[in-house]
């Protein structure tokens, strides 16, 4: 029994009595909220004692995902303290997150089903960006976006979303774009997509500026779709990125959806000019104040518009940024997730479907299926797969994406450095020898650029290089041990100086 399986179990008992109008009201009563809290944390933690680490390849890994745990049940509480939900979010959040996952035979069956013919789990979700257009021009934009109307049709994503409810037991969608707001097909957007689709929930990467108080009020009442808000950090390093007023018009968003009760989350581009602002006291502080409940962090990535290496955080400030990223985690109970530097509470890499925890798929508006945002590359289209009458289940089978597969595979079974976990950033030479066996396509023109140029290749690769080095010690000491992996009191990122925070 891992610490996962044991909070969804646990969570499963608690929530699913509670999707009622009168037993979510039990939660709004502190005392008794309170108590479930202190029960499942303390069920938490004794299941964690009981672990067997010695059996674990990385025992610190399952330590990881204890903390990631122990935090998501801190923000689930600080959203009933502050009143941050409204009662449609929490009722799809009960029924979708714990029947639809845990309870229901059905999704079940086709997570059985899959194993049982692939030997492997079915990715456990899927990023699509339906739409290339945008209302912004953000610097080094990794998705080029523009006012291109290149985008997935309606009947497309509505049978993406069909076949991966029941064919892999999918119930989390996330969309990207592009703004994914501004996407329009046969006259329906996407809140008529997530509307249509009740029993899954669905997270949105988006700008805010398309949603106004009646979009925001939909949202509401919909209860299964969480915006995740993009910025840069204060309003001086958003503005310069994203345009002059956004800062002040996200905050006003926040406002608003914090007011109608939406769950809502930011999306951080971290670069070499913002990394300590935004994991500051005080940005961190202001995140929680506007009611944030999570907070995903993307380092920036040299594709798309911009796919130079100088906008890249340094290794020395991706290795602070994990240390502090971490800290907030602990001290504040923030759900606070690193697209890179929190590997280590999935197992690494998840792209291309992912190994043995599930994993994940990304499709973009023209139909091209990569194994990640961040890797652009596609060897297979969704919309020739379709007319040749194949499912996902051929994409998610080419050789491209097996290849990446057994990669993973292979770096976890050897107890490879799961802190330096992407194929993509770091380990660029590995994974171009991937890319020239398969030979799948560029998703668009920087990305074949950058597999041509022999400098951008050799300061990539070194810069993945660089951070093996900078972090190989803490993996080998704190990670690989059981005895550090044993004391939950602290975590490995305290064991080393960190850099002043402001």
């Amino acid at each position: 029994m891992t610490v996962a399986n044991s909070a969804s179990r646990l969570i499963t008992n608690v929530v699913s009595s509670i999707a009622s109008e009168s037993g979510t009201r039990i939660l709004y009563n502190p005392t008794v909220r309170g108590h479930i809290v202190r029960s499942i944390e303390k069920q938490l933690v004794n299941d964690y004692k009981h672990v067997n680490l010695d059996e674990k390849a990385a025992p610190g890994l399952e330590r990881d995902r204890l903390m990631m745990s122990l935090a998501i049940l801190g923000t689930v509480d600080r959203a009933f303290a502050e009143n941050l939900l409204s009662p449609s979010a929490i009722k799809e959040v009960a029924e979708v997150l714990v029947k639809g996952l845990f309870v229901n035979s059905g999704e079940q069956n086709a997570v059985q089903a899959f194993k049982d013919e692939h030997s492997i789990r079915p990715p456990t979700f899927l990023v699509i960006s339906p739409g290339k257009a945008c209302n912004l021009r953000c610097t080094g934009c990794y998705a080029n976006s523009t006012d291109s109307r290149e985008a997935l049709s309606w009947d497309t994503v509505d049978r993406i979303i069909n076949e991966a409810k029941t064919m892999w037991g999918t119930r989390f969608f996330v969309f990207s774009g592009g703004e994914p707001f501004v996407w329009r097909s046969g006259g329906k957007g996407l809140l008529d997509i997530v509307e249509k689709n009740r029993d899954c929930m669905f997270m949105a990467y988006t700008n805010g500026t398309m949603i106004d108080d009646k979009m925001s009020k939909r949202l509401a009442e919909t209860g299964n779709l969480m915006p995740a808000i993009s910025l840069e950090g204060w309003q001086e390093s958003t503005d310069k990125r994203r345009g002059e007023g956004i800062f002040d018009k996200t905050v006003a968003l926040m406002a608003r959806l914090r007011s109608d009760g939406v769950p809502f989350g930011s999306s951080l581009t971290a670069t070499r000019d913002n990394a300590e602002e935004l994991l500051s006291k005080d940005y961190m502080d202001f995140l929680i104040k506007q009611g944030v409940l999570f907070t995903w962090i993307f380092q920036y990535m040299p594709i798309g518009r911009a796919f130079t290496l100088e906008m890249m955080p340094t290794p020395e400030q991706r290795l602070w940024m994990w240390r502090r990223a971490w800290e907030v985690l602990r001290s504040r109970k923030m759900v606070i997730a690193d697209f890179w530097n929190s590997g280590t509470v999935v197992d690494g890499c998840l792209s291309a479907g992912g190994h043995g925890r599930g994993g994940y798929l990304y499709i973009d508006w023209n139909g091209n299926i990569s194994p990640c945002v961040f890797v652009p590359y596609a060897p297979v289209n969704i919309n020739k797969i379709y007319a040749d009458g194949g499912t996902l289940n051929d994409a998610w089978g080419d050789p491209f994406f097996e290849g990446i597969r057994s990669w993973q595979k292979d770096y976890m079974k050897d107890k490879h450095n799961v802190l330096a976990p992407c194929p993509y950033r770091d380990h660029y030479n590995e994974l171009q020898q991937i890319v020239r066996e398969h030979e799948p396509d560029p998703t668009d023109g920087g990305s074949l650029t950058a597999l041509t140029d022999p400098e951008f290749a050799q300061g990539l690769t070194e810069y993945g290089q660089d951070y093996m080095h900078l972090t190989n010690e803490i993996w080998e000491q704190d990670y690989l041990q059981v005895g550090d992996a044993r004391d939950i009191t602290k975590h490995p990122s305290e064991n080393k100086p960190k850099a002043k925070v402001n």
